[in-house]
């Protein structure tokens, strides 16, 4: 057990999830800290029964804590997480900034845990849409080798933070009433619409995060042979991710050995029955913590192609109980 633990960003969407899972999941500490920035400092929060008070996300703060678990903007975590290393903190971070740091291991419990015995610091946890599509691809990658993924992405707006969500149901109405709306968050209105860009642009027309699919994806399967071509869509959905994968692996795998290979992968339901109308949707993978598959069938172009659906709650197995399954492989083996 660690004698004590902080949580940075305890205020935010992501944040909240953690500490409503750390409760859920009976997360043993002796203490705990909630840290967020100046504007959320001085809040009581109630967890497991104690009013904890918000304190402000400051250098000093991370005196004599052993645990980190932060969901912070990119450049919030640059400047906190070596505040908290230099004083001997294990840091779980959830950010986007440490991810493709060689010396960071980036980390899906279900995927690749031990590379956490490697850490310098720091662990970090990868991008929600990316976590769902490697625990998917991570049983087929075991049986026969991935070459090649065709993946487009279906993200909900709760991806983009609170303010995201707000967009879709006020811009929603708005739109439904004939008025006109700001958005806080999105270049263009959300409600009745798909956004094709999530992220900056980067190299070759391709957005951050896209390339977070690809290079994560690497990173995680250790093989930089995986190639992996992405388009990230923002659509009118207010949680959960889905996302149309094409998989080419080196060795044919039918239809029922898939199957059969998903079921068997912790952490992964297999929900598949066309005739039936059985697949997964955001409406019913909310608020779960599995990564749901269906729609399997083989690529018609293609000997050694798979194509499936797959649907996760992004703030929760894209997000904050990935964190906290961090936080607890470190607690029971390091």
């Amino acid at each position: 057990m660690f004698d004590s633990v902080a949580v940075v960003g305890a205020t935010g969407a992501v944040g909240s999830i953690m500490r409503r899972l750390m409760e859920e999941r009976k997360f043993p500490y002796k203490t705990m800290k909630f840290v967020a920035s100046a504007r959320s400092a001085g809040k009581e929060l109630l967890f497991n029964g104690e009013k904890i008070v918000v304190e402000e996300l400051k250098p000093e703060v991370f005196e004599g804590v052993q645990l980190v678990i932060g969901s912070t903007p990119d450049e919030t975590a640059r400047d906190f997480v070596p505040w908290a290393v230099e004083r001997g903190c294990l840091v779980v971070d959830e950010s986007g900034y440490w991810r493709m740091d060689p010396r960071v291991p980036l980390v899906i419990p279900e995927v690749n845990a031990e590379e956490i015995r490697k850490h310098q610091g720091v662990v970090s946890s990868p991008n929600c849409s990316t976590t769902q599509m490697v625990v998917a691809l991570k049983p087929l990658h075991d049986y026969g080798k991935v070459k090649r993924v065709v993946v487009s992405t279906y993200q909900a707006t709760s991806g983009a933070g609170l303010a995201g969500t707000r967009d879709l149901i006020n811009g929603t109405r708005a739109a439904l009433d004939g008025k006109e709306y700001k958005n806080e968050t999105f270049p263009y209105p959300i409600g009745f619409n798909c956004i094709p860009q999530i992220g900056s642009e980067k190299h070759d027309g391709y957005t951050s995060e896209e390339l977070k699919l690809l290079y994560e994806t690497r990173k995680m399967l250790g093989d930089d042979s995986i190639m992996v071509c992405p388009t990230a869509v923002r659509v009118p959905v207010s949680n959960c991710h889905s996302e149309s994968i094409l998989v080419e692996t080196e060795k044919p795998i039918s239809v029922e050995k898939a199957k059969e290979l998903f079921a068997s992968m912790e952490g992964v339901v297999v929900m598949d029955d066309l005739s039936k109308k059985i697949y997964p949707m955001p409406c019913n993978c909310h608020d779960t913590d599995e990564v749901y598959v269906g729609r399997i069938r083989k690529d018609l172009t293609n000997p050694n192609g798979l194509a499936f659906w797959c649907v996760s709650d992004n703030l929760r197995k894209g997000a904050a109980t990935n964190a906290v399954q961090i936080a607890e492989w470190i607690q029971k083996n390091l």
